[in-house]
């Protein structure tokens, strides 16, 4: 199968540079699949999963936020957060959990609200794709 070269980063600096036969990502408006020869493409990323194909061995990841681009044959991904799922600490995204549910319960106010909804949803996020 066909490749092309993905780099991901993160505020933390690079995660990931190799060539790869595939990218499936979770966009704002829903999955998509880079495969060698996409068109030219960029989409702000969901909390959702993504999984790399290399050497015909699939890998997973959880992602919480940023863009991707698939420009002239290659895709660079820049996330805000992004962790492989063997990398996933499963208590401690349980924990996160509990906490931000606690969080949502004795908000004061919307914003207070928001930031402890989007707590949630990103461990949640982290322990779907850990079990995946």
């Amino acid at each position: 199968m066909k490749q092309f070269h993905l780099e991901i980063v993160t505020p933390d600096g690079l995660v990931y540079d190799s060539m790869v036969e595939s990218l499936l990502v979770s966009t704002d408006d829903g999955d998509v699949e880079f495969l060698a020869g996409h068109i030219d493409y960029m989409a702000s990323l969901a909390i959702g999963r993504a999984r790399i194909k290399a050497n015909g061995e699939s890998k997973l990841a959880s992602i919480s936020g940023g863009f991707v681009t698939f420009v002239k044959g290659d895709a660079k991904l820049v996330a805000i957060t992004f962790e492989f799922a063997d990398a996933i600490d499963v208590k401690r995204a349980e924990a996160a959990a509990q906490r931000a549910k606690e969080l949502i319960s004795s908000a004061k106010d919307s914003r207070a609200e928001q930031v402890a909804v989007a707590k949630l949803k990103r461990a949640l996020n982290r322990i779907n794709v850990a079990n995946m």
